[in-house]
């Protein structure tokens, strides 16, 4: 933890300070943030309280005093709940304004840990917690170079790997031995573990009505054939296996087997495409004109350009997501539709653009269900943002 960074962070956000509080370890942003063990073993409550200016204050149960000694300050234990009530109060007296693993009206969800009764107590002791979720983006999510530089290898290696198995499926699914979904899987799978990548689940390859379905996944024993005629979406991801601080490449393509596009398949992939520039060319304005960009508002700039088109009713998941040492990160999603995402998009920081249009259901069926996203992603920098890999411009022709 750097304590000057933080201390200097709070200062320009005009709070008072930062408030960490846990209980069996149910808030990993504190564990990552402060570089605490996130395998200890916690079962009393602790606070650490970083003011804005002057020295951290730790609060301890008198049976785990030691859970916070790896940090700076001074320390104050407790036995009782009367204790540690008293004892809140004294550490944060002069304090208002604190930052705190938490959303209002839970619209962030993923920086609220801070349970509804802790945030009571804060208020009925006339504090006033306000939500960390900017400095987690800026604590969490803002990528060193040498990590940018881990996100543009695993970018070459695995537009490698998808432009190979574009070849690789066309021909099996040429041969007589054919081919399914399943079994390019684990040809992708096979070429990432060669490349000394990591994938965690997937990667994913869909077959007509099941790139209709976003969170798809294939199964062996229900896996669709993939021959002449078909429509497909893969959605690969990997990153760097031996280095623990590498970040994400997050991809996802779309064509056709032995055939051009129907109309609607060329309708939809171009609103998807257009939906996907709209928001990279927001982003890239914005960081170009020096203004803030929220998460919220590339999700409403892609979202309206698919709405146009007459398929707002089947872009069903947000635009985008942070992404860092996780594939979903800690930042700023694209967001205006699965939550209301205010984050501001920092420097430095890596992100998927990925709009998609699935039809099916509501009078799709047949040949004209399936499924198409566009994914890239994007590394900002002071003054510029650019997408970092190939841009998919028409549907493959495999």
């Amino acid at each position: 933890m750097d304590l000057q960074r933080v201390q200097e962070a709070l200062r320009a956000g005009k709070l008072d300070g930062w408030l960490f509080y846990d209980h069996h370890v149910r808030d990993p942003l504190a564990y990552r943030i402060l570089g605490l063990d996130p395998h200890a073993h916690v079962t009393r409550r602790w606070f650490y309280f970083i003011p804005a200016k002057g020295e951290p204050q730790k609060l301890n149960h008198r049976i785990e005093a030691g859970k916070l000694d790896a940090l700076p300050g001074e320390r104050t234990l407790y036995s009782t709940w009367q204790e540690m009530e008293a004892a809140l109060e004294t550490t944060l007296r002069g304090s208002t304004r604190l930052a705190m693993q938490y959303s209002p009206r839970n619209a962030v969800m993923y920086v609220s840990m801070v349970d509804a009764g802790t945030i009571e107590l804060l208020r009925a002791l006339g504090k006033e917690p306000v939500s960390s979720a900017d400095l987690v983006s800026e604590f969490e999510a803002v990528l060193t170079e040498r990590q940018v530089e881990t996100h543009y290898i695993a970018q070459r290696k695995i537009d490698r790997i998808l432009e190979d198995g574009w070849r690789e499926m066309g021909a099996r699914a040429r041969s007589d031995r054919g081919t399914d979904e399943f079994a390019m899987v684990q040809w992708l799978q096979g070429e990432l573990e060669r490349e000394g990548l990591v994938w965690e689940h997937g990667p994913n390859v869909s077959v007509g009505a099941n790139a209709a379905d976003s969170h798809y996944e294939p199964a062996a024993a229900t896996a669709a054939k993939i021959e002449r005629g078909s429509f497909i979406l893969v959605d690969i991801w990997g990153k760097l296996k031996d280095d623990p601080d590498a970040v994400w490449y997050d991809i996802t393509w779309t064509g056709v087997v032995d055939r051009d596009p129907t109309e609607l398949e060329g309708r939809v992939f171009k609103a998807v495409a257009e939906a996907r520039d709209a928001a990279v060319s927001l982003i890239q304005y914005r960081f170009h004109a020096d203004e803030a960009v929220a998460g919220w508002e590339p999700d409403a700039a892609a979202r309206g350009v698919i709405a146009r088109a007459g398929f707002g009713e089947w872009f069903t998941h947000r635009t985008g997501h942070n992404i860092g040492t996780e594939l979903h990160g800690a930042g700023a999603h694209l967001d205006n539709f699965e939550t209301h995402d205010e984050r501001r998009i920092l420097p430095m920081t890596c992100f998927s653009v990925e709009p998609g249009i699935y039809l099916a259901g509501n009078g799709w069926g047949g040949a004209e269900c399936f499924g198409v996203r566009s994914e890239v992603d994007m590394i900002t920098h002071p003054g510029s943002a650019v997408v970092t890999g190939k841009i998919q411009q028409e549907l493959v022709r495999i």
